[in-house]
């Protein structure tokens, strides 16, 4: 039985039949309320934190959604059975007990100070690299052996913020461990489907078709990956700035070469490009950053990566996987370009936040009400699609 004919085979709860249906949902449910609920604390002093804000948006929901997205290209990669069903119910649930902790411990002092409440978020994304590891091994997958290492070292960074947090109530080594990783994983998945769907698309209406991956792509990815270990360590060196400044210039190269300048017809694809593009510009803000912080504040390159790159690149794989695995056209429409209008345009408010103090507030404001509106929106558009059984073929 291959993948597709399991999940058809599969006869419990339409929500549990593949990986991305309650991730992507419940991920993006929780993005939705959780910007606003810390932006509400920070500026009427409650107590969700800042440290709380950054492990939710980081490892709870870009954690849901990078889980969610595996374990539905895993099979397809190694050609082995998906999880669906109760193990996929108990993942889930290790995630959503994860969140609940989470939260409990920013509103409870005692619970703050203990650690059983961290067991089932730290378990999370050790369960999933667990899967990740059996299935790739099993399968003799080698090409995405580094994908399984780069779940795991996800997973490291969540525990050692646990660990940096209850030791002196700052994780910025975790932090910053944690988002490089996930940047490498846009990078890396990025730069498989960008091209791909593009050229799927491009050969139907014969238009010009994106570069062939080759050693081009090979050395902009050590590049990254070089530039994002420094930047992990040694976040102020000068050595990183130019590393990273180097990364940000291979990437938009690289960008260049899949011809997203063709794509304007279709928004489930552009999107993809733009959200590389987001990719390139966080590291090169990053990367002048360490080399000229007055000019430009480390937050300004942190936050176009995480609401430019993260936000706008989860959305576009959500909607389009979205569609795809529930029997949908692979188009979009009004709803789809409203979500990516919102997310966007929430990345730039919160960029240019970092560049302009006078108006650091009440942007903030703004891009946070953006970025809800992008994620609740698309809660509401798919929430029926994801929990529903595929529509019968005409």
């Amino acid at each position: 039985m291959n993948t597709a004919a399991a999940i058809r085979a599969y006869q419990g709860p339409a929500v549990f039949s593949v990986g991305l249906r309650p991730f992507f949902l419940f991920s993006a449910l929780w993005s939705a309320v959780a910007a606003p609920l810390w932006l509400y604390a920070f500026l009427n002093g409650g107590p969700v934190s800042l440290g709380w804000h950054v492990h939710e948006m980081l490892f709870g929901y870009t954690g849901g959604v990078v889980v969610g997205f595996l374990l539905t290209a895993v099979p397809n990669w190694t050609g082995r059975l998906p999880v669906v069903g109760t193990p996929l119910a108990l993942l889930f649930g290790l995630w959503l007990a994860g969140r609940g902790a989470m939260l409990a411990m920013a509103l409870n002092a005692d619970l703050a100070a203990a650690v059983w409440p961290v067991i089932p978020d730290a378990l999370f994304l050790f369960a999933m690299a667990g899967v990740v590891w059996r299935e790739v091994l099993a399968g003799r997958n080698w090409r995405n052996v580094p994908v399984a290492v780069m779940v795991t070292i996800l997973a490291l960074a969540n525990a050692g913020f646990h660990l940096e947090a209850g030791a002196g109530g700052v994780a910025n080594l975790s932090t910053r461990l944690g988002l490089a990783v996930v940047a490498l994983l846009i990078a890396v998945i990025g730069g498989r489907v960008t091209p791909s769907f593009t050229r799927n698309w491009q050969a139907k209406r014969g238009g010009p078709l994106p570069a062939v991956a080759g050693r081009f792509d090979i050395v902009t990815l050590a590049a990254t990956a070089a530039g994002l270990a420094a930047w992990s360590l040694a976040p102020a060196h000068p050595a990183t700035g130019v590393l990273l400044l180097a990364a940000g210039g291979l990437n938009l190269l690289r960008l260049a070469r899949w011809r997203g300048d063709a794509t304007g017809a279709e928004p489930l694809v552009w999107i993809l490009h733009l959200g590389y593009l987001w990719l390139a510009a966080g590291l090169v803000l990053t990367g002048l950053s360490s080399g000229a912080p007055g000019l430009v504040p480390p937050s300004v390159g942190v936050h176009a990566l995480t609401a430019g790159a993260i936000g706008v690149m989860t959305l576009a794989v959500m909607t389009r996987a979205s569609r795809g695995h529930t029997g949908r056209p692979l188009a979009a429409g009004p709803v789809e370009v409203m979500i990516y209008g919102l997310v966007n345009s929430a990345a730039l408010a919160r960029v240019a936040g970092g560049l302009s103090p006078s108006a650091y507030q009440p942007l903030l404001m703004v891009s946070a009400a953006l970025w809800s509106g992008a994620f609740l929106a698309f809660a509401i558009a798919y929430g029926p699609m994801l929990l529903t059984t595929r529509p019968a073929r005409s």
